[in-house]
């Protein structure tokens, strides 16, 4: 009876343990997925805002904004495009690791940007744009070719496959409209010569027929099938054949 209970002890906690991880993970799951919703609203907000910054505040402001709108939306579009791609190119690995790299010089230069927002000498702020433009336009154009890069990539390999398959779709084609290949006709054979007219025939000569056996005209005397014998020559130490009796 104890071993029963200690049985069952150890399956209700099993399955308790069980229900406590499986809502850990579901709240995990949860919490991510608000975090990223969240996340996801806030860069939204934040891109509408400098948006507007660029249009409605002339001067150093509204470049810095504008500046950061660029820097954002280039390394966005970037990082977009290698994650989906590497799900399916095992070579854009390396390039996912080259973007890491520029995405920290990136996060960089938009908190410096983000930092220049709320500088109240803008002396100082148009002293220092030259420089800040020269850094934004080297990491975006880096993020642009690595992101075209991989977009021509994925695009040749998709030329490539609609061509194969193109050419496995004629090939199928032709081979389900095969009743349409008719076969080249038999030449007809030549006509026999005409048989030369009566009047034009020359003159009229015996014919005869050679015979099948013997190769010779037929009406000849055929050759006796076998000759008679001829005398055996006669030896001297033979002897003298006696005359048959008559009885």
């Amino acid at each position: 009876m104890e071993a029963v209970i200690t049985v069952f002890a150890v399956l209700f906690l099993l399955f308790v343990a069980l229900g406590a991880y499986a809502t850990v993970k579901a709240v995990g799951a949860a919490k991510r997925g608000v975090d990223r919703g969240i996340a996801q609203a806030r860069r939204t907000v934040e891109d509408h805002t400098l948006r507007a910054k660029s249009f409605a505040q002339p001067g150093p402001a509204g470049e810095l904004a504008q500046l950061r709108l660029t820097l954002r939306t280039s390394m966005r579009a970037t990082q977009e495009t290698l994650y989906a791609g590497a799900a399916e190119d095992e070579s854009l690995k390396e390039s996912l690791g080259l973007f890491e790299r520029l995405s920290t010089h990136g996060r960089e230069l938009d908190a410096d940007l983000k930092r220049l927002e709320a500088e109240p000498d803008r002396a100082t702020l148009a002293a220092r744009l030259p420089e800040l433009r020269r850094r934004t336009e080297r990491i975006t154009t880096s993020a642009d070719s690595l992101r075209w890069a991989a977009r021509d990539r994925a695009r040749r390999f998709s030329d490539d496959d609609l061509d194969v398959l193109g050419a496995q779709i004629d090939v199928e084609a032709g081979a389900l409209r095969h009743w349409t290949h008719t076969e080249p006709a038999t030449p007809a054979p030549p006509p026999w010569p005409d048989a030369p007219a009566t009047g034009d025939a020359p003159a009229a000569r015996p014919q005869t027929w050679q015979d099948a056996a013997a190769g010779r005209p037929a009406g000849k005397p055929a050759d006796p099938a076998i000759g008679p014998a001829a005398p055996r020559p006669a030896y001297p130490w033979q002897k003298k054949p006696r005359p048959e009796s008559t009885t």
